[in-house]
């Protein structure tokens, strides 16, 4: 591999006008699609398998047009102090917003008056009126949630408080300047690593290519694969990232190489056979773990997982082509100012050769430190709670945590999240389903049955007791489902929430058993070695449960919480420990690869396990600390986001890449690997013969370029370029 990398960045660097000019037509074309594709509706969200599920299709086949994923808004007025909502006055306003709602849209479905239905508080101070439509959230038009928005203020004008909750609301989540402040401080590292602007502009450059290419192409398919909003957010969470990180590792040996006194050329092609191998498996690593999302067998997080495993290809393609081109484009500008002039001091150990060496004097009590540590941040993990954050978890300054308490304080706190149950079967069928019901213990209250026109199926509402996200509705919803028979389904937002965090809890070790497995298997045959993949999945293992344990803490505890703008503690959300997984495990395997390769290499050309230490070390440590600093900046950037889901995917991988390259991976392995010594690239005779060799130290092209291989013609064309 490493010589047929050697050979594609010495080509790209040869034919660098011809590479530029594909990755630019390639970017053009992805702009064009994406601005000439029609805007994209709804990402439709289905758990097949699930109880939810099936109630949603059974109120579809025997309901047409019911539109049971239907958007909602619930328009909820609180009359002044002393006052009720019964008084002509206000009774009148409410009339007119029912009114305005019902003449605002052709997309909604109907509108209750809360005279008629009775949701009216029984202390009178509270009404709403509940407005379904006929389109998800997503598809709502802007006029539609504008005309919503337009009676609500027009109503609160009369000395009403009006609030609207509901995912009626709801848009594309608010990307702040957090992602810019993330790709600032990403370029300050770069200046401070490199000490040249040319060389730290490359991977920005370059990472910003390869997310616009994706983000743009997403964006042109998303109506026709159906891909929702967070899809895009995701890839260009991870893009960014990786794009940075593997355009460094290619600059940076392309640095070294020109330190040792190669030509330009030659220097190039080498960076790409050395530490592109280490990209293309790194690569490889985090493709395994996003496409690997597709076992937990939800449509929408496979599409997510996929699309986000496109950019991380697309990353690694431009590092192996475009990164060399630049660099020949670049010229001579690429080094720093004081090795440009000569200037370069004598040999003296580097903050990694000191740090390594102080590894290798304490390896015990460095391993311990770090186990402990992360084992210690580790056990509020042990309280991990699942769910799916409600209009309870809104910042209180929007109008739907507004909603969302009025409704709670006039109604209580179920009225947010209402269970949706579904009778197949007949009158006496759903009258027993509803005397069954109002014996359980959370039920506030339960709506008559209504049935469709052949009287063969019924729809009950239920309101718990509690808030949606509790662990007492979701106990209720099971009493329900355990009490009824096959002819009873419960479903709702409320329900589909419960049964997607049980999907995401029962996938979680199949995924982790797939990813963890084929990586394992994967890092085997880069590293030759049985016991380094299995430090480094132990490692991960460690650091991922830690950053859980630091999650559960800020999100579901609330310590430190209003330093991260969490206004609302409750359950972490579902997919959060599938996306840690898959997510940090692609990315701590970066560092891992990029780290151990370097002293893979050395300790195949001939240095003692301490000294490949050491010189992986010496050359990688300032890299990766890079790396896990933009890393960190990058996704610390979506902290700041509005979406709750967001800023906690956010949080969660930023503290993870703290922990897994910094703990991990620069204390733990190294430390680990001294103790191991030879032993750590023991492996079989037998397994040896099978597994494929494909040269990541560079080992056969050292031989071949040092017998002079290469076309001396080519090589004196390569120089003069």
């Amino acid at each position: 591999m490493a010589t047929f990398l050697y050979k594609l960045g010495r080509s790209a660097f040869r034919r660098r006008r011809l590479v530029a000019l594909l990755w630019v037509a390639l970017l053009a074309l992805a702009g064009v699609g994406a601005a000439s594709a029609s805007t994209a509706t709804s990402s439709s969200f289905s758990i097949p398998g699930t109880e939810a599920q099936k109630a949603f299709d059974l109120l579809e086949q025997r309901f047409p047009g019911a539109s049971p994923d239907g958007a909602t808004a619930r328009v909820v007025f609180k009359a002044p102090d002393g006052r009720k909502m019964t008084e002509p006055a206000n009774k009148a306003e409410v009339n007119k917003a029912v009114a305005a709602l019902r003449n605002g849209s052709d997309q909604v479905k109907s509108v209750t008056d809360p005279y008629a239905v009775k949701a009216v508080s029984k202390d009178g101070a509270t009404a709403y009126i509940s407005v379904t439509y006929k389109v998800s959230s997503m598809e709502l038009a802007d006029e539609t949630r504008e005309a919503l928005k337009k009676t609500g203020t027009e109503a609160g004008k009369s000395g009403l408080t009006v609030e609207i909750g509901g995912d009626a609301l709801q848009t594309v989540p608010e990307t702040g300047v957090g992602e810019i402040i993330g790709v600032a401080i990403a370029a300050v590292v770069l200046v401070i690593t490199f000490g040249s602007l040319v060389a730290a502009g490359l991977p920005l450059l370059t990472a910003i290519i390869g997310v616009g290419i994706g983000i743009s192409t997403i964006t042109a398919l998303a109506n026709v694969l159906d891909l929702g909003s967070t899809t895009s957010t995701l890839a260009m969470m991870i893009g960014l990232a990786v794009g940075i990180d593997y355009a460094l590792f290619i600059v940076s040996r392309y640095r070294a190489e020109l330190a040792e006194g190669r030509e330009r050329g030659d220097a190039a092609g080498r960076a790409v056979g050395t530490a592109g191998s280490a990209v293309v498996f790194a690569g490889l690593t985090v493709v395994i773990a996003l496409v690997g999302l597709a076992v937990v067998n939800i449509p929408v997080l496979t599409k997510m997982g996929f699309a986000a495993a496109a950019t991380v290809v697309i990353a690694v393609l431009i590092a192996l082509t475009l990164i060399p081109a630049l660099l020949g484009f670049a010229g001579k500008r690429v080094p720093p100012r004081k090795v440009r002039k000569g200037k370069e001091a004598g040999e003296k150990p580097n903050m990694g050769t000191r740090w390594s060496r102080f590894v290798l004097r304490r390896p015990v009590a460095v391993l311990l430190a770090g186990v402990v540590g992360l084992g210690a941040i580790a056990v509020p993990a042990a309280s991990l709670e699942m769910g799916l954050p409600d209009d309870g978890a809104q910042p209180v300054s929007t109008t739907q945590r507004k909603a969302y308490d009025l409704l709670s304080d006039g109604f209580g706190p179920g009225f947010s999240g209402p269970l949706l149950v579904v009778v197949d079967g007949d009158k006496a069928t759903a009258d027993r389903t509803v005397k069954d019901i109002r014996g359980l213990d959370g039920v506030v209250a339960v709506t008559p049955p209504t049935f469709n026109k052949a009287g063969d199926t019924a729809m009950v509402t239920v309101i718990p007791k509690d808030r949606p996200s509790s662990a007492e509705t979701e106990d209720l919803v099971l009493s329900i489902r355990d009490g009824s028979g096959d002819d009873v389904l419960v479903t709702g937002a409320t329900a589909m929430n419960i049964d997607f965090s049980q999907k995401m809890k029962d996938a979680l070790l199949p995924y982790l058993a797939l990813v963890v497995g084929l990586a394992f298997l994967l890092l085997m045959v880069v590293f030759r070695s049985v016991l380094v993949p299995l430090k480094a999945a132990l490692g991960f293992l460690l650091s991922v449960v830690a950053a859980l344990g630091a999650v559960v803490a800020v999100f579901q505890w609330g310590w430190l919480g209003s330093l991260f703008g969490v206004e609302q503690t409750g359950p972490i959300m579902s997919m959060m420990p599938i996306f840690m997984v898959g997510v940090v495990f692609g990315l701590a395997m970066d560092y891992e690869v990029f780290l151990v390769t370097r002293m893979r290499e050395a300790y195949v050309h001939g240095e003692r396990p301490g000294e490949a230490i050491v010189t992986g070390f010496k050359h990688g440590a300032r890299v990766v600390t890079a790396a896990a600093v933009i890393m960190i900046a990058v996704f610390s950037g979506f902290i700041g986001s509005s979406e709750q889901m967001i800023k906690m995917i956010g949080f969660g991988l930023a503290i993870a890449v703290v922990f897994d390259a910094f703990v991990v991976r620069m204390a733990i392995v190294p430390a680990v690997l001294a103790l191991l010594g030879h032993k750590a690239w023991w492996l079989p005779r037998w397994l040896d013969r099978v597994l494929p060799n494909v040269d990541v130290e560079g080992e056969k092209l050292h031989k071949e370029l040092t017998v002079g291989r290469e076309d001396p013609d080519e090589e004196r064309e390569l120089v003069s370029a």
